[in-house]
């Protein structure tokens, strides 16, 4: 057998020329590995061309090979950055381009952020920009670190500091490793970006885009024709190194045992909304914080492996009323409990290092869900970069215990997720695959690095795609003192939460006339501070109130109970309390057999279903669920 032809190539670069040998059956998207791995580049970034004045442009394809292409041995490649990107590591001690003529998008590791004098970009243009409360109370900060007097080494008066106690920068990175600190904060993060920047400049965020630009004439549309200003840059996927949420924050851990109470009940696996705002997070340098207040629970269709969300027809309401009550979507919360021991009320350890965190399937839910919901910026030169939005799983720990885990996707994967560009794998939940180019979309090439049997680090294409790199991760808790800003009070039973079909947990007229008969006159305020209340009394058929309602949210977001009480003495209450007492039933005669039987089938405790954990009556002897036997064990 006679050996495969081997090409010798010269590449010219702005760092100097160097030579690859390559087969000449292999594929032009070989060779820009080839020429990657050669030169040690940053990123794909760049495009490679047959002349000096770039012309006759080599394009990335994996079905064109070099010998079709003309390429022969000895022939000269020039190798040409794309958009201004960096390509190799000794241009600035930062590693971010400066000054450059436009923003580079490609390279995860430096979060597709670009240092640049455009000086076109007014001040007008970004004070329009609306930011959260919480961005604007950090830029108020200083942000450094401070430190007291070291005994031991410092050697000065108390009103002088030296290098053992004067203050750090929020981006220190013993002072995070110390204190066991994953990741940046985001306003960190832009504060490290801005610390190597000179007056005048400012700096300059910018979304990953998987599309091509349109409106380029110097070809046809595609798939008849493509060129390196309106092809998207190849992205090298990195694990991002900042958070834009450093913690989420659950009020108290009523709000998760009540979502939990649908899973217990059914055995089926359930999805929900968190609502509530951000705050600065003191634990964390410059650090933000998710409190949640509210879960709402959203149309569903669930069993005991998958959920499927339905269409709300609530969306536009729920976002009046949880707007008024000073409340914002923060994030989704998911379960995944599989029941391990009946008895001992013990769940199934199944998300680890060996299997997954995070399905891919979930990666893309969470990366559409923060596209919906992106975070307003006024360093972007679109107004927003990045999301606050969280993702919150329930699922067994290492002792079999119910635990939530936080995540947030990275910025890349917003990226893929926005252009269709990823998918699940069937088989195998922690990988993720991207899409190849089709006559209807071009897909740009996707990276990730990994070390190999050598320990070299390489390149490999992303299908498929190992999901961790596209996470991050976000701390879930509840507080030592807990907070209610909505009503818990323990003695009363709660009014049930929307959308759930289960006996016990159905939201109608009765379900109301049961609250509100729990709660004595003067208790009105307790008893309408109730978020899945509010938004059921808004929207009941009966008689709904949602455009006499402003008062009373207004009311209870400044906690004013006179005022709650003032409009529980409008007409519109009236009735419908008038409608309550009209649907009660008349209390039981003295003597009457509803009043004296407290037989055990009446009156005992209702039971768990070993099988399937489905609440049944006491006076059943099989489940309702499952219709097997209920254990006398």
């Amino acid at each position: 057998m006679s050996r495969e032809k081997q090409l010798l190539l010269r590449v010219q670069s702005s760092e100097g020329t160097k030579r690859v040998e390559i087969s000449a059956s292999a594929t032009t998207s070989q060779l820009f590995e080839t020429i990657h791995d050669a030169f040690n580049l940053n990123s794909f970034t760049f495009a490679l061309y047959k002349q000096i004045n770039k012309k006759d442009e080599i394009t990335s394809s994996k079905s064109k090979t070099l010998r079709a292409l003309g390429l022969k041995h000895g022939d000269m490649v020039y190798l040409s950055p794309l958009n201004g990107s960096v390509l190799f590591n000794n241009n600035t001690s930062a590693g971010e381009p400066v000054s450059e003529a436009g923003p580079s998008t490609s390279n995860a590791s430096r979060s597709n952020i670009a240092i640049s004098v455009a000086s076109k970009v007014s001040a007008t243009a970004k004070s329009n920009i609306k930011e959260d409360d919480v961005d604007t109370a950090l830029y108020k900060l200083d942000g450094r670190i401070e430190r007291s007097r070291d005994d031991k080494l410092c050697r000065h008066n108390a009103n002088s500091k030296c290098v053992h106690c004067s203050s750090l920068e929020p981006f220190d990175e013993a002072y995070l490793k110390e204190h066991n600190i994953k990741h940046l904060s985001f306003h960190s993060y832009l504060r490290k970006m801005m610390s190597g920047v000179d007056r005048g400049k400012f700096l300059a965020l910018e979304d990953i885009s998987c599309s091509i630009k349109a409106g380029c004439k110097d070809h046809p549309p595609w798939p008849k024709g493509i060129c390196s200003k309106c092809q998207p840059n190849a992205i090298t996927l990195n694990m991002q190194a900042y958070r834009h949420i450093d913690s989420v924050a659950f009020e108290n851990t009523n709000l998760v045992e009540k979502f939990l109470n649908y899973w217990r009940a059914s055995g089926y696996q359930r999805i929900g909304y968190l609502y509530g705002n951000y705050e600065v997070h003191t634990d964390v340098p410059l650090g933000i914080r998710a409190n949640v207040v509210a879960i709402y629970e959203p149309p569903q269709e669930s069993s005991r492996d998958s959920i499927r969300l339905l269409v709300d027809e609530k969306e536009d309401i729920l976002r009046q009323i949880s707007s008024a009550l000073g409340i914002m979507r923060v994030g989704w919360i998911f379960t995944d409990l599989v029941p391990d021991d009946i008895k001992k009320g013990t769940v199934k350890h199944t998300r680890n290092v060996d299997s997954h965190f995070l399905s891919s399937q979930e990666c893309i839910m969470a990366g559409y869900l923060q596209n919906l919901h992106p975070n307003a910026c006024k360093y972007a030169s679109s107004g927003n970069f990045g999301s606050k939005f969280v993702t919150v799983c329930v699922t067994g720990d290492k002792s079999n215990q119910v635990h939530m885990e936080g995540y947030q996707v990275s910025n890349q994967c917003m990226a893929l997720v926005r252009d269709n560009c990823l998918v699940p794998t069937k088989d195998a939940a922690e990988l993720g695959y991207v899409r190849e180019s089709t006559d209807k979309q071009y897909v740009p090439d996707v990276y990730y690095k990994e070390k190999d049997s050598y320990g070299n680090e390489v390149s490999r294409l992303a299908r498929p795609l190992p999901v961790e790199y596209l996470l991050v991760d976000v701390p879930a808790s509840t507080p030592v003192v807990p907070t209610y800003t909505f009503n818990s009070d323990p003695s009363k039973q709660p009014f049930p939460v929307e959308n759930r079909f289960v006996d016990g947990h159905i939201q109608d007229f009765n379900a109301l006339s049961t609250y509100l008969q729990q709660f004595a006159f003067d208790e009105f305020y307790e008893a309408i501070n109730d978020f899945h209340l509010l938004l059921y009394i808004a929207t009941m058929d009966m008689l709904p109130m949602r455009e006499n309602l402003e008062p009373l949210l207004e009311a209870l977001k400044n906690k004013d109970r006179n005022a709650a009480v003032e409009w529980s003495r409008t007409e519109q209450w009236a009735t419908l309390e008038q409608l309550i007492a009209a649907s009660s039933p008349p209390p039981s005669r003295p003597g009457s057999v509803a009043a004296t039987d407290t037989s055990p089938a009446r009156t005992g405790p209702k039971w768990p279903c070993p099988f399937c954990t489905f609440i049944n009556d006491a006076e059943v002897q099989t489940c309702a669920m499952c219709n097997l036997p209920r254990s006398r064990t």
